[in-house]
């Protein structure tokens, strides 16, 4: 019987200007041959980031040198790239065109604006994923490249920030005199508008921040910010789908830029974090709110790739306007290359290992992850993907009409008890009396007590929403617990009447049910989270 050939997954060097990350890390390479792989690196792709060759090798990769660079993409079944394949420059050749046919791509690919692309990847029959195609679902966090890259594009425009803002972020009391504090204004509380927060408190700056999403408001305020309220007359929400922004009316932008008007002037840095998946990014800060700002004030335009939330900002230029300096970089987390390689390096095998098996990428069209991020299957177009059902509210899915209560007559009191019922309260009554009467006083005692917890639990547990029924089970597990130990110590304590030990021995019995059984139905919700 001859051999499996191994996988082979192929990093290429990437050749978009000013790109610095590389698609998989040393540490990523030795991850990705313990699935059974075979990797092979372009000669110098992890030069920029600071991963060497040698240190590639020593991972265990294969080192492709750079007069036989083709070789990667001929070779590889799996090929992982950042940037979406292009032609390389000053020729004719395209990446895409020197993948072999039926090879898998793992990269950004952006669909909806590379149409062409993806036409020409469906000609050569490619199975291509896109990282940023990653649905925003709990389970998929571990594979969301966009907020990864968010993340470190945050925080380096703070550092690119107070690279050209000439004075001290944090305010200081020197022998010299009162130094203020640096007031910085966020537009956007994203995941980039977050780590763009939190790293502008950490060096001391004040910070304020706007989103038009309520629910931005206690995270913003969680790091230390102060949440700038937007109150629009019309009922008007900016939550889009997925947690992003959506596209808003004319009125509420221009209610909005109004109102960013303001705040610049009292604001030395804006770090304008704005944009609308699919759409232009919308310009919130007017060139009459630029002109507002004081001298030596700096604007940070991460939307400048999609156009740009300034009208004045160029794209890739630090340009100065009316003495405002505007930052249009678009290469933010390039330029942290390395801390942005090992974040990309990890999400992207972490999709490796959700979509594969020890014989390649293996897709299941029922998985949520696995059909978002499919935009191609064999060159077969796939995408978009369908949208999920929306979910279902607790109660019924149809609203039922309610039934006319009964009218009672005046007076008449209302027993909707059963015979039944009525028998077996009457005999809990007598026997709670008798045990109350004979029973020793230490017995009453404990009688009290768990008659009072059987009340007080009937109507916590009866008015929690189903819903919530299984993580209050895992709650009762520790209750359970102390009911177990009491009922325990019940059982070796010397002269405990009869009573006593037969209540403790049903403690003991029924707390023990409780707790496996919450345990064995805790490990089952976990499990509807895993794969």
């Amino acid at each position: 019987m001859p051999a499996q050939v191994a996988i082979t997954v192929g990093i290429p060097k990437e050749i978009y200007p000013n790109e610095r990350r590389v698609a998989a890390t040393p540490d990523a390479v030795q991850k990705i041959r313990k699935l059974g792989f075979e990797v092979i690196v372009e000669a110098g792709a992890g030069d920029e980031s600071t991963f060497a060759d040698s240190v590639y090798a020593s991972a265990g990769a294969e080192i492709v040198p750079t007069e036989s660079r083709d070789d990667v993409f001929k070779r590889a079944d799996i090929v992982l790239k950042v940037r979406a394949p292009m032609f390389r420059p000053g020729t004719t050749v395209h990446e895409a065109d020197l993948m072999k046919a039926g090879a898998t791509l793992v990269s950004f690919i952006w669909p909806a604006q590379n149409k062409e692309l993806i036409e020409r990847m469906a000609r050569r029959k490619l199975t291509v994923l896109a990282m940023d195609a990653v649905p925003r679902i709990t389970r998929a966090q571990r594979m969301d490249a966009l907020s990864a890259m968010a993340n470190v594009a945050g925080y380096r425009a703070v550092i690119e920030a107070a690279s050209c803002f000439g004075r001290f972020f944090p305010g200081q009391v020197t022998a010299a005199g009162r130094v203020k504090p640096a007031q910085v204004f966020v537009l956007g509380a994203g995941v980039a508008g977050l780590a763009a927060i939190a790293a502008a408190k950490a060096l001391g700056a004040q910070v304020r921040a706007f989103d038009t999403r309520a629910a931005a408001r206690e995270q913003v305020e969680s790091l230390g910010a102060q949440f700038v309220e937007f109150k629009f007359e019309a009922a008007e929400s900016g939550e889009g789908q997925g947690g992003y922004g959506k596209e808003m009316s004319e009125a509420y932008l221009a209610a909005e830029q109004a109102l960013i008007a303001q705040h610049a002037k009292q604001s030395d840095i804006i770090i304008s974090t704005a944009l609308i998946p699919g759409k232009p990014a919308p310009q919130l800060i007017t060139s009459g709110a630029v002109v507002s700002m004081e001298h030596g004030s700096v604007i940070v335009d991460m939307a400048a790739e999609q156009g740009g939330n300034c009208p004045l900002t160029e794209r890739d230029k630090i340009v100065e306007k009316f003495g405002v300096t505007i930052i249009g970089l678009t290469d933010l987390p390039s330029r942290m290359a390395n801390q942005a390689s090992d974040l990309y390096a990890t999400v992207v095998f972490n999709l490796l290992k959700d979509v594969c098996d020890d014989k390649g990428v293996k897709l299941n069209l029922e998985d949520e992850i696995h059909r978002g991020v499919l935009v191609l299957k064999e060159g077969e177009l796939m995408w978009p993907p369908p949208k999920p059902p929306a979910p279902r509210a607790g109660g019924p899915a149809t609203p039922q009409k309610q039934q006319p209560k009964p009218v009672h007559d005046v007076g008449k009191p209302t027993n909707t008890a059963s015979p039944g019922m009525r028998v077996a309260m009457a005999l809990a009554v007598g026997l709670l009396a008798t045990a109350g009467i004979l029973g020793p006083p230490e017995f009453l005692q404990h009688l009290t007590v768990f008659l009072l917890a059987c009340v007080i639990g009937w109507h916590v547990v009866w008015n929690v929403t189903p819903a919530l029924h299984t993580p209050l089970m895992s709650v009762t597990n520790a209750i359970s617990g102390i009911i177990l130990i009491g009922g325990m110590v019940v059982l070796l304590e010397r002269g405990a009447s009869g009573p006593v030990l037969v209540l403790g021995g049903v403690a003991v019995l029924v707390a023990s049910i409780n707790v496996a059984g919450g345990f064995l139905v805790t490990q089952r919700m976990l499990k509807m989270f895993r794969k």
